[in-house]
């Protein structure tokens, strides 16, 4: 059986040896190859085509957008699953990156799990999942029973209940998610899970849907914490990505990185409160 081949882009070779480390970790269906920044990257790709290209956004001689935007316009490269790993995560950038025909981000810094999982879901865009790890099922669904299973119960009770919320989130030892919500889309409204919370953005988990939400999709988040009605907090943003919880393409959940755009500084204050509050219980807080 083929391997899955991955181009990896970076000037800075330490990143470049994280990556490679980390995929060949998961995956024993996997080759690479490094460039060091984009013209090198523009040379090997004028040679040969790859599976999946994993690029830095800001490079010297040549960007990971003008690479992007480079290989849209080649033929053997037009659909080549291309994911930006950046820490450029604006709005701005985000949708300058879109619009030239990124396929997914990877924030800087970024962890193993996340790496491998941005891998696995473009390599089941292609047809590939099973060739990138033939055991790759099996083991990422374990992986994530053994870390996510309290979290998934919680969010299946959300979900049986219609999009109502449960009374309280279920909490695991030295883990806990930080309560319920309605994410409110322009086509559909979602109950939701908040796995994680910073003051710049939620990491969300749902239940799929007929409706798949979209990475940019423009929502409303509605937090809530405490017994009181009122303690409700609306916040504004979009989503920043959207991933299969599971390493299957038919996964039914999917969580949700939701980038708030508030500058409310009573809505910053209540984060800052439930942020505050978590750490004080030993809760994990990503970026804060």
């Amino acid at each position: 059986m083929s391997k899955v081949s991955v181009l990896i882009v970076d000037d800075a070779p330490f990143i470049r040896d994280l990556i490679k480390k980390g995929l060949r970790s998961q995956f024993s269906g996997i080759e690479m190859e490094e460039a060091a920044d984009g013209r090198k990257a523009q040379a090997i790709l004028s040679k040969q085509s790859f599976d999946l290209i994993l690029c830095d956004w800001e490079m010297p001689e040549m960007s990971g957008l003008d690479l992007l935007v480079w290989c849209r316009s080649q033929e053997a490269h037009a659909t080549t699953p291309f994911i930006m790993v950046t820490s450029r995560g604006d709005k701005e950038n985000v949708v300058q990156a879109i619009q030239a025909g990124v396929s997914d981000y990877i924030g800087k810094p970024f962890t193993s799990e996340q790496l491998t999982s941005k891998v696995r879901k473009a390599a089941s865009r292609i047809g590939k999942l099973e060739m990138l790890d033939p055991r790759g099922y099996q083991r990422g669904v374990a992986s994530f029973a053994n870390d996510s299973a309290t979290m998934l119960v919680s969010a299946q009770r959300t979900a049986q209940t219609g999009g109502t919320t449960p009374d309280r989130p279920a909490k695991s030892k030295g883990k806990a998610t930080y309560g319920q919500g309605q994410l409110r889309l322009a086509s559909t409204t979602m109950g939701c899970v908040i796995k994680a919370l910073s003051l710049k953005e939620a990491v969300l988990i749902v239940k799929r849907g007929d409706l798949l939400p979209q990475v940019l999709d423009n929502a409303v988040l509605d937090l809530e914490q405490g017994e009181g009605v009122q303690d409700v907090a609306r916040l504004n943003g979009y989503l920043h990505s959207v991933a299969a919880v599971e390493p299957k393409p038919t996964s039914d959940w999917l969580q949700l990185s939701f980038r708030f755009v508030d500058e409310d500084q009573s809505k910053l204050d209540y984060l800052s409160r439930l942020i505050a509050k978590g750490t004080a219980q030993k809760h994990y807080v990503p970026g804060a």
